[in-house]
Order: C-alpha cells, then sequence, then structure tokens
C-alpha cells in the first residue's frame, strides 16, 4: 500500500495560477476525490502526479520524491487516466490496454502470458471482451473511456489516477467501473485520487472529498461534511437539496431556481 503526498504544489501555465499552494497526504488505500467548479484546479493536481504539468512544491510517494523517479518507474508506481485521451485508431482495443504492461516488459523484450492474463481478465471485468478485437477509432465514446481505464487498471499501478473517468458512460457502466475500481483497491490496497463533477457518485465512491475554487484548497472531509447546501450555493453557485440516506449516502439534488428545493 502506497501514500501521496503534497506539499505546497502549486502549476501555472504561462502567468495563470492554475493550483496554488496545494497540500494533502492521501494514506495506503484510501480514496479522495477532488471536487470543484470548471478551472478549480483538479486536472492540474493530477497532470503534476502523472508528469504531464511542470509544479512547484513537493510530490511524494511514501516519503520520497516523485521528481526523483525515472519515467519508467513513475509509470510503474502511478496509472493515469485523462479527461480527454489521444487514441490510436488503427491499433485494437485489446493491443491498447496492453499498452498498460509497457513499465514492466524489458527494453527487448515482449509481452509474457501473465500480462496477456491481466488484460484479459480487465476486459472481461469492464465488458469489453466483444470489443477486444475492434479497431479503437471505430468505438463510439463510451466505449472508448472504458478502454482508457481497462488500460490503467492493467498497469497494475498502487496509485490509480481518474479525471472525469466516467463523464461519457451510461449509469450501467458507470457504476461498472466505479466498482471495479473500489474492489481492485480493497483487494490490493490501491490508492486513488480521482476528479469528479458528478457529486452524487464523488461521495458514494471515495473516502473523502476534497473541494478546489479557483486553485486553491477549500475544506476536504467526508461527504456528509463537504457536501452541505450552502458549500455548494458558495462555491459552484447551484441551487440543490442535499439528502442523506439512512444508509450514509449523500444525494445532491439540483432544483430549478424560484423553487423551493423541497
Amino acid at each position: 500500500m502506497t501514500s501521496l503526498q503534497f506539499s505546497g504544489v502549486g502549476v501555472r501555465y504561462g502567468q495563470h495560477d492554475a493550483l496554488s499552494n496545494f497540500t494533502d497526504t492521501v494514506k495506503p488505500g484510501e480514496w479522495l476525490c477532488l471536487i470543484g467548479p470548471n478551472g478549480a484546479g483538479k486536472s492540474s493536481l493530477l497532470r503534476s502526479v502523472a508528469g504531464l504539468a511542470k509544479h512547484s512544491g513537493e510530490i511524494r510517494v511514501d516519503g520520497s520524491p516523485l521528481r526523483m523517479r525515472s519515467a519508467k518507474r513513475r509509470a510503474q508506481l502511478v496509472a493515469y487516466v485523462p479527461q480527454s485521451p489521444v487514441l490510436p485508431d488503427d491499433m485494437t482495443a485489446r493491443e491498447y490496454v496492453v499498452l498498460g504492461r509497457n513499465p514492466f516488459v524489458s527494453h527487448f523484450g515482449s509481452e509474457t502470458k501473465h500480462d496477456w492474463a491481466i488484460v484479459a481478465d480487465v476486459l472481461e471485468r469492464l465488458d469489453l471482451v466483444d470489443l477486444a478485437h475492434r479497431a479503437v477509432g471505430t468505438l463510439s465514446g463510451g466505449e472508448k473511456q472504458r478502454v482508457v481505464i481497462a488500460r490503467a487498471i492493467a498497469q497494475e499501478a498502487p496509485i490509480l489516477l481518474l479525471d472525469e473517468p466516467t463523464s461519457a458512460l451510461d449509469i450501467g457502466h458507470q457504476q461498472q467501473a466505479l466498482e471495479l475500481v473500489d474492489q481492485l483497491r480493497k483487494e490490493h490496497g490501491l490508492t486513488v485520487v480521482s476528479a469528479m463533477h458528478d457529486l452524487t457518485l464523488a461521495g458514494l465512491y471515495s473516502d473523502r472529498l476534497c473541494l478546489l475554487h479557483q486553485g486553491y484548497r477549500v475544506v476536504s472531509g467526508t461527504a456528509a461534511e463537504v457536501l452541505r447546501q450552502e458549500t455548494l450555493a458558495e462555491f459552484y453557485g447551484v441551487s440543490a437539496r442535499v439528502h442523506h440516506a439512512e444508509d450514509g449516502t449523500v444525494v445532491v439534488i439540483p432544483y430549478r431556481q424560484g423553487s423551493s428545493g423541497n
């Protein structure tokens, strides 16, 4: 099980500060979900961990600076599902998913039976077996997103980063993908950091929510602590009712402005 620590992390694009002085610790096996309106800094934080965005401050994995790791070692530690992935149209879904095994293949080696067995298992769990030999370019947006998630899971990295992983999925495949991530987290101790706009799903699957706004960390806590009607109104500008179910699920229900929301 692997921990992830952020100390004063900032990301700047030109003259714009996308993320400022972010400090937090994601415990081994914890699922932290980043929430906040567009432009809050969620994707920038995930990209900084993945090595795709230059950052200030320090990111540590199990106490060791991530910047000191080679690209291959970082790929063995961190798997990343981007918000807008670019996929090769002529590659089959199966061929794309097995790319997740690249960090573990030697320079002149090839995939082993173990690698292909992992790919087969992930394809089955994400209902992708029938699509395995289809060209990625022929898949729908939701099917492509599931293939990208499958590649990240096949990577078997102890840290999994998910940037809007279910935005293109129907409700059934949303649940299927998130349940699989949660199951693997419990089985293998994955540490998960996700960014999600669906606040109900975010609270349902994560251990802790962290609200970002204009690049700053506002509040962190359980769904019940963070998903409050007044907080959503202030930082999202949304009229919403927050329902607390008997099982602890927190449901965010938007209502039309001008109505009572009851």
